[in-house]
């Protein structure tokens, strides 16, 4: 078995560390592109719920100031995303890597029993990747 596929059978509960990022339901798109800036991430869970409803990203605020709209008074509600993609916290690193090939995303959401264990990036998979080549 070569490196990789041993990185890829890691579970992504590995490498979901940091705590989620969130703004409140009633944030700007400004509100979130500071939140993102302090906490140095590239998407944030909307609202304080246990189990988010709506993800933004980085993308969706460039969008968003792309189509004209006022990072200062609109509401990030406008362009969150609340397609959100899920999976276990024991799915692997090749599983998830493939469902967001799949749907095209670059997040995806970790949950373990029920409750929101992190957030995964594309960024993450490519890390681990990486230093299985090391």
């Amino acid at each position: 078995m070569s490196d990789s596929n041993c990185a890829g059978s890691l579970p992504i509960s590995t490498i979901t560390g940091d705590p989620v990022a969130r703004v409140p339901a009633d944030a700007t798109i400004a509100d979130v592109a500071r939140a993102m800036v302090t906490c140095d991430v590239g998407a944030i869970a909307v609202g304080d719920d246990a189990l988010p409803t709506a993800l933004v990203s980085e993308r969706d605020i460039v969008r968003a100031v792309a189509a004209g709209r006022n990072p200062a008074t609109a509401p990030v509600s406008a362009v969150a995303s609340t397609k959100l993609v899920w999976c276990d916290a024991d799915a692997t690193v090749d599983q998830v890597g493939a469902r967001m090939m799949d749907r095209y995303i670059r997040h995806v959401l970790v949950e373990r029993d029920g409750a929101l264990l992190g957030i995964v990036s594309a960024r993450d998979l490519l890390g681990v990747y990486a230093d299985s080549d090391s």
